[in-house]
């Protein structure tokens, strides 16, 4: 004969959904009610939000020609390179250099103003330095950068030319450095 118990295969089935279902149903609570949101964040950088295409913005500016296939750290001056700016070209070649092998993947720009830079000291110091000016693109960076960031800093620009990136010139050139190797690796592209 049959020693089951009438009901117990009815319980069975409910244990069995609700093993399955148990789960998903206490997700969907936590995702809701905030239990699942991060304390912190992962970058050191300001992401720069939205995202700004500068092809489609700015279509007859060099740095989209630049950018085909590549990433880009920018840095703009429209004055004179003094000793910040020194400090921040220096800063952008020591970033793609602890980059490692991936820092053939990265361009370094230095967007100028009216007056020239002291060409001999870029090709001494900053070799492969890429040197371009464009008024209309340092009117849209200002206007891109996070209203509570210093100004000075340095853009990170993707192989698609979207502005994605800005790191202010107080930032610890290390922490520069786990940012973009974090998104190189994760790219893709370029």
């Amino acid at each position: 004969m049959n020693d089951a118990k009438p009901g117990r295969g009815r319980l069975q089935l409910l244990l069995i959904a609700a093993v399955f279902i148990g789960p998903l149903l206490a997700a969907t609570w936590m995702y809701w009610s905030g239990t699942l949101t991060p304390a912190g964040r992962s970058n050191h950088g300001e992401l720069l939000e939205p995202v700004t295409n500068i092809g489609e913005v700015r279509p007859g500016s060099q740095l989209t020609r630049l950018a085909e296939g590549r990433w880009i750290m920018l840095y703009a001056n429209d004055g004179v390179c003094d000793e910040p700016c020194r400090d921040a070209l220096y800063r952008m070649r020591q970033t793609r250099q602890m980059v490692g092998r991936e820092m053939d993947r990265l361009l370094r720009v230095f967007l100028h103003g009216e007056s020239a830079p002291d060409r001999v000291f870029l090709q001494g110091e900053h070799p492969g330095l890429i040197t371009i000016t464009d008024d209309g693109l340092a009117s849209l960076l200002d206007t891109k950068r996070p209203g509570d960031a210093l100004s000075g800093g340095i853009y990170l620009i993707d192989p698609l030319s979207n502005l994605v990136m800005y790191f202010p010139p107080d930032l610890d050139p290390r922490d520069m450095v786990d940012d973009m190797k974090h998104l190189l690796r994760l790219s893709q592209i370029g």
